[in-house]
């Protein structure tokens, strides 16, 4: 089996299809062959709610629980905690639990890899480890670009969000400095975009120029859509949701792209 590529879904402003492109883009890897794992790494739980567990903060095994296990040495329970998904992915479930790890990773000893040990056992169960990172650049986030080998940017096609992009890669850059020199940058995939205002139109083309000369910027842009949400509500992928969607159609796209970066960099791997 090919070596597990965990890939951090990242930007630190919410509402920019975090949690929409994780799910999609896993179900789209599962689609295509791929054994995919899923990771809820927000407080809010909104990848286990979009999933279809709607009851998270009921729930007695979670990340919060692995992450404890992990920082008292014992052997987390990933048998009680990995959900089974019907359209084909694991899903590690989060709650109002992790919030309470933001402090208390502080005063941890190797606190950015905590969640890099946590997933050591399991990960090369998988072709594919999907991080949902919460919308900061606190110790959360730091930890999944510590266990990550790639981290994504959903940034959505407007001037603010677009411009916020710097702070998240200066984070990164100091990630890859300090904590983990092996942390590249899948790209960055526009999410959610209303492409019949010259706004969207504008800051696509400004992402590109700013930053396409530097790090990959799919060309698949993720069109605002109805379908979207009401998938998220329905707790099944826009696949199964609304199949013929033009974002249906757009996370599909993506998807391939993802899957073509990564044989791409596997062979440039090999090369060397």
């Amino acid at each position: 089996m090919q070596k597990c590529k965990v890939i951090a879904i990242a930007n630190q402003k919410g509402g920019v299809g975090k949690t929409t492109t994780t799910l999609n883009l896993a179900i789209g890897l599962a689609k295509n062959g791929f054994h995919v794992l899923t990771m809820d790494f927000d407080s809010q739980g909104d990848l286990t709610s979009s999933l279809g567990w709607k009851n998270s903060d009921e729930m007695d095994h979670t990340i919060a629980n692995m992450m404890d296990s992990t920082i008292k040495d014992n052997d987390a329970n990933f048998t009680g905690t990995v959900l089974h998904h019907p359209e084909g992915i694991d899903v590690i479930p989060s709650n109002i639990d992790l919030s309470d790890f933001e402090t208390r990773l502080v005063n941890e000893f190797d606190r950015e890899n905590i969640l890099k040990n946590c997933l050591a056992p399991i990960k090369e169960s998988y072709d594919y480890v999907l991080i949902d990172c919460p919308p900061s650049l606190a110790m959360l986030t730091i930890n999944a670009l510590s266990a990550a080998d790639e981290v994504l940017f959903p940034v959505q096609a407007q001037y603010l969000p677009a411009e916020g992009m710097t702070k998240l890669l200066r984070t990164v850059s100091k990630v890859q400095r300090k904590i983990n020199s092996n942390l590249k940058i899948a790209g960055v995939a526009i999410t959610p975009a209303d492409l019949k205002t010259n706004l969207a139109k504008d800051t696509i083309e400004m992402i590109h120029e700013n930053f396409g000369q530097h790090f990959k910027v799919f060309n698949s842009v993720i069109p605002v859509a109805v379908k979207a949400s009401e998938a998220t509500v329905s707790g099944k992928s826009l696949y199964s949701y609304a199949r013929d969607s033009k974002v249906a159609v757009a996370y599909d796209e993506l998807t391939k792209e993802v899957i073509h970066a990564s044989k791409e960099k596997r062979r440039s791997d090999l090369i060397r």
